[in-house]
């Protein structure tokens, strides 16, 4: 066995659970079936590595050091993700997936490797059979480092999740997906990232620099730093709530100063359980310093480590063990976030200091239970909602007067309408209420002030209160991404798209690897009338966050828009699916059908969305668009009527969307008479 080039042992490598082949013996007929479409689509011999062992290991001598690493060397790491791969203690998590991602990002190719159309490429190529618990998908893309993408063989109906086979008819499974077609776009993609491999200098691909640049720098890169994930060295394993708390304690502290860069929470923990090189951290995240730790926590005594590390030459600008009480927390975080400041010789002015060392709550407990809300409300799942009320709720009962956590959740309702299911009358009250109660404790909170202008800007339509708040809440906190995102929506739905544009890429240099950032910035360019920049960010997004279902609907709409008509249907269909249908998504691909004259299809799922209005908040606006795309205008105006009775949280995206809601037409009359 050979490779098409020089030094490598075979060109595919396929991993895979033993179990995952037993019975139907899908891995053997997936490769076999693989094999076939590779001779049909490369003109090369291609190498398929598969070990046929009945137990997990290498057939030859299940010698790791041997046999397994000189099979590794190859180009494509295939593993047959499923309910079972995503182990660490199983062999082909550990000594395949892990051991491949390390030694291909020492090679001389690296781990990515740039496309011979622009994109990037990772080399491993994950082929999905089941869709997996939340998890899983984050233990995997902590070992990718960054989110999980492949092709998909899954089969799915209500209460099925097993893997697609040959006899599937794609149009019962609701991922419309079929055995052929996907084993097609395995070959496909192995033939594009061989020929990225051919055409390679062998020189690392600087991924989405191009991506992050801007005409000037709102910062000078001296005063630049990232907070990497605090470790946990916890005698349980079970403090990681805890870690993750006290470094996003530490970011929150450091961003309130105006001239020091400092990366928001998204881009800083994509790097968490990874063995990255501080380098390359540093050139992704574009950073001169990193601070890095460690957390022991037993009982109620805390050992934590910090290291300030300057990026440029990996030596340590400062370092230091506390041992100390769970009490003393506060005080370690004060520590280390004012000897980073003097370490990098950052003056603070004014109330700055204050605002570093100012204590929300004294009570451990209730401070250990806003840690463990916040870990759960981040999740962005209805379950994780659920879970996060509750810690919250607890931790007011420790201290009635803790500010954060009514931020916390004021949080959870601002956002439970669109990734959730609560209707907007019953959300942003409540979200209102809960941030106006943590400005009567505090009025220094930024994250308060940006609430009370993300429901002035999606609920009550008051543009120039929304306004206000986001200039108040960016002179308390001018490095907040999501404060300068939410900014640029707004001044998108006032028309001002310069102004939106300047603010997203504020907020791209602040959190560079954040996939809601990055699609929200492209959005900023496509209401600006730039589709072909905002497509080329779109994509660019999606090298970053693979699985980000936000990204391809916003794709799918751009391709829309321009005309593009079947390759909208492609990107919305992969929103819908990556999403679990989410309802506006599933509109929208109701409408895709529909344009293409695939009747039956949008039939099925308009019919699937009408069953779950049933014991679900479905947005009006997911109807009104259907009825509007079937020229059933007088049944549209009704649904747009009921939206903004509701006051829908998507009425300020369709209002700035000509295409959909066009000027002069009678949808555009109802919502200026509603106020919109």
């Amino acid at each position: 066995m050979a490779s098409i080039v020089k030094g490598y042992e075979c060109d595919i490598f396929i991993s895979y659970r033993q179990k995952d082949n037993k019975g139907d013996r899908w891995v053997s007929e997936f490769i076999d079936a693989l094999k076939i479409e590779l001779d049909k689509t490369l003109k090369e011999e291609i190498s398929v590595y598969f070990d046929i062992n009945p137990t997990d290991g290498l057939l030859e001598t299940h010698d790791i050091n041997a046999s397994l690493k000189e099979k590794l060397k190859c180009l494509v790491f295939i593993p047959i993700i499923s309910q079972t791969y995503c182990d660490p203690k199983s062999f082909a998590w550990e000594n395949e997936f892990k051991t491949f991602v390390e030694q291909a990002s020492r090679d001389p190719f690296g781990l990515r490797i740039k496309l011979p159309n622009g994109n990037v490429a990772n080399r491993v190529l994950p082929v999905l059979i089941n869709n997996l618990d939340y998890e899983d998908i984050k233990l995997c893309e902590s070992v990718l480092g960054g989110a999980l993408r492949g092709v998909d063989f899954i089969y799915k109906e209500p209460g099925v999740n097993r893997p697609l086979t040959t006899l599937d008819e794609g149009k019962k499974n609701l991922i419309g997906t079929k055995y052929r077609n996907q084993i097609n776009k395995v070959a496909n993609a192995v033939k594009e990232i061989i020929s990225g491999l051919k055409a390679d200098t062998l020189e690392p691909v600087t991924e989405r620099k191009e991506f992050l640049q801007t005409s000037h720098s709102h910062f000078e890169r001296e005063n630049s730093i990232a907070v990497l994930p605090f470790v946990d060295l916890s005698p349980g394993k079970d403090q990681d709530y805890f870690c993750d708390g006290v470094t996003e304690e530490i970011i929150n502290a450091l961003v309130h100063i105006d001239n020091l860069k400092v990366i928001a929470r998204t881009s800083a923990f994509a790097f968490k359980n990874k063995q990255v090189d501080i380098r390359e951290i540093g050139h992704k995240l574009d950073v001169e310093t990193l601070l890095e730790g460690s957390i022991r926590k037993d009982g109620n005594r805390l050992r934590i480590t910090a290291q300030l590390i300057k990026v440029a030459d990996g030596s340590h600008l400062w370092s230091e063990r506390y041992d100390r009480d769970m009490k003393d927390v506060f005080a370690v975080q004060d520590d280390i976030s004012l000897a980073i400041l003097d370490k990098l010789k950052v003056k603070l002015f004014g109330d700055k200091k204050s605002m570093i060392v100012r204590r929300h709550t004294i009570n451990p407990e209730a401070y250990n239970l806003y840690l463990k809300g916040t870990y759960f409300w981040q999740m962005l799942t209805a379950e994780g909602y659920k879970k996060a009320s509750e810690y919250f709720e607890q931790a007011l009962q420790k201290d009635p007067d803790y500010a954060l956590v009514y931020v916390g959740l004021a949080a959870i309702n601002n956002v439970s309408t669109t990734f959730g299911n609560v209707p907007p009358d019953k959300a942003y009250p409540k979200a209102k209420e809960y941030a106006n109660k943590a400005l009567e404790i505090d009025s220094t909170l930024a994250e308060a002030y940006s609430i009370l202008g993300n429901i002035n800007t999606f609920y009550h339509w008051n543009w120039k209160e929304a306004e206000v708040n986001f200039k108040h809440a960016l002179q308390i906190n001018p490095n907040s991404s999501l404060i300068h995102i939410y900014y640029s929506f707004l001044l998108t739905c006032t028309g001002r798209h310069k102004e939106a544009i300047s603010e997203a890429k504020r907020a791209q240099e602040l959190d560079p690897l954040s996939g809601y950032i990055n699609t929200e910035a492209a959005l900023a360019l496509s209401y600006d009338g730039n589709l072909d920049k905002a497509i080329e960010e779109y994509k660019m997004t999606l090298a970053i966050s693979p699985n980000y279902f936000y990204a391809y609907l916003m794709l799918g709409n751009a391709y829309y828009t321009k005309g593009m008509i079947k390759e909208a249907v492609g990107e919305v269909e992969k929103a819908v699916a990556l999403s679990d249908g989410n309802p506006f998504a599933t509109a929208a691909l109701v409408c895709c059908y529909l344009l293409i004259g695939q009747k039956n299809h949008s039939e099925e799922l308009f019919s699937t969305l009408k069953k779950r209005s049933d014991s679900e908040y479905i947005p009006a606006t997911s109807f009104f668009l259907i009825h509007s795309f079937m020229g059933e205008e007088e049944i549209a105006l009704k649904w747009l009527t009921k939206a903004c009775t509701d006051h829908d949280t998507f009425l300020p995206w369709l209002r700035m969307n000509p295409v959909l809601v066009p000027e002069g037409s009678r949808y555009m009359a109802l919502l200026r008479e509603a106020g919109l």
